[in-house]
């Protein structure tokens, strides 16, 4: 029977255009890393080259970081896993802005707005992380 009052997953569904801004702000971040950890594993010339001289880390650590790199994206993307992948990604996001900082390269605004694009996505898209971080005045209630 229709009461005419909108059920609570009704209230709590965002709109197509929120879903889709959030999908979009989300894709940034996972394909920026995808393809940046992509190329630290199939060790492209350049990247081995920026990756030891420029920031000043062993050869080694190239894979390691490659595989975090693309482990923290692809938990991200996943709709399931995609709180504890924006986690990572802040953690991992956190150390590449450390590296640039540590050398005075002004490339650590990349690594930031990614930050920023991935948790404005996710709140967009996620309407638990909307309901733990509430930006209005009234909180939502469930309907009991």
């Amino acid at each position: 029977m229709n009461t005419g009052t909108p059920t609570a997953e009704a209230v709590h569904r965002p709109k197509k255009w929120v879903l889709w801004t959030g999908r979009i702000l989300s894709a940034l971040p996972i394909l920026v890393m995808l393809l940046s950890g992509s190329m630290k594993l199939i060790r492209l010339p350049q990247v081995v080259d920026g990756f030891v001289r420029q920031f000043g880390y062993p050869e080694n650590e190239l894979l390691i970081i490659g595989v975090v790199e693309v482990t923290c994206a692809l938990l991200y993307a996943i709709p399931r896993t995609a709180f504890l992948g924006a986690i990572l990604v802040t953690g991992y996001l956190g150390g590449a802005i450390a590296t640039h900082v540590r050398i005075s390269d002004p490339a650590f605004v990349g690594p930031l707005m990614l930050g920023i694009f991935a948790w404005a996505g996710l709140y967009l898209r996620d309407d638990r992380l909307r309901e733990l971080i509430l930006l209005r005045q009234t909180p939502i209630r469930p309907a009991t």
